[in-house]
């Protein structure tokens, strides 16, 4: 990779640094400037320690989108971190809305280890069929829409992956949705199971029916699968056959 007038928005997955792509470490490694959310860039500025660093707290993303462009329209080149994977839940979509006003200003998006493949390999294979990627924060989501999505999966019994779960002003956030999943045709032993702190120190798991589930309290940095009406718990493992038979 060469330095030019460049933007990578770059997942750095779960954290830790053998989960972070040669494609990324990469682009990391071109990159003038290091870019993103400060809980992120805390965990690569470490192996950084000559790059210019811009971090910002939550809810300041457009504005690290915008001041990402402008420097790298300074002749700069620019790398936007994000945790997981860049283009889910990240930082790809603003930035690329955005992008059009600054001319000249190429853009690469570098993809990662999002949340939902790292925890399915830690609880197992819980996503080995069908399955939704759901986010429970209505911040930038009406819960309505939430609601309706959530509804949508239970009634294909798809696997589900759940992001921000639950948080400090969203306590109950889980609990509702294992109500609506509950409405809408999944069974109260669905076998679930939930990973906090993925591919981090401190790193826990639990498996669980959804029944269960709707009284378990998890924070925001859990990742809670649901599985579906196959799914099973196996030796320890959350498990969803794919549909081979004889095995």
């Amino acid at each position: 990779m060469m330095n030019r007038n460049v933007v990578y928005v770059v997942g750095l997955g779960p954290g830790d640094s053998q989960f972070l792509t040669a494609q990324a470490a990469a682009a990391l490694d071109a990159a003038d400037v290091l870019c993103g959310y400060t809980v992120y860039v805390e965990l690569i500025r470490a192996r950084y320690p000559g790059k210019e660093i811009c971090a910002t707290g939550m809810t300041k993303e457009i504005d690290r989108c915008r001041w990402a462009l402008q420097t790298a329209q300074s002749g700069k080149t620019v790398a936007l971190v994000c945790s997981g994977d860049a283009g889910v839940y990240g930082m790809a979509s603003p930035l690329l809305e955005l992008a059009p006003a600054y001319p000249g200003v190429e853009v690469e998006i570098i993809p990662g280890l999002t949340a939902a493949l790292s925890g399915a390999a830690v609880l197992g294979a819980p996503l080995a069929h069908d399955f939704c990627v759901v986010s429970l924060s209505d911040r930038l989501t009406p819960w309505a829409v939430i609601e309706k999505r959530l509804a949508c999966a239970a009634v294909g019994d798809f696997c589900l992956a759940l992001y921000n779960p639950s948080s400090k002003g969203r306590a109950d956030y889980l609990a509702k949705a294992v109500r609506i999943l509950l409405a809408n045709g999944k069974a109260p032993n669905t076998v679930c199971g939930t990973v906090r702190n993925i591919g981090r120190t401190g790193q826990t798991t639990r498996l669980l029916t959804l029944a269960e589930l709707e009284k378990t309290e998890v924070d925001m940095f859990t990742t809670v699968f649901v599985g579906n009406a196959a799914t099973k718990a196996q030796n320890g493992k959350m498990v969803t056959p794919r549909g081979y038979h004889g095995v």
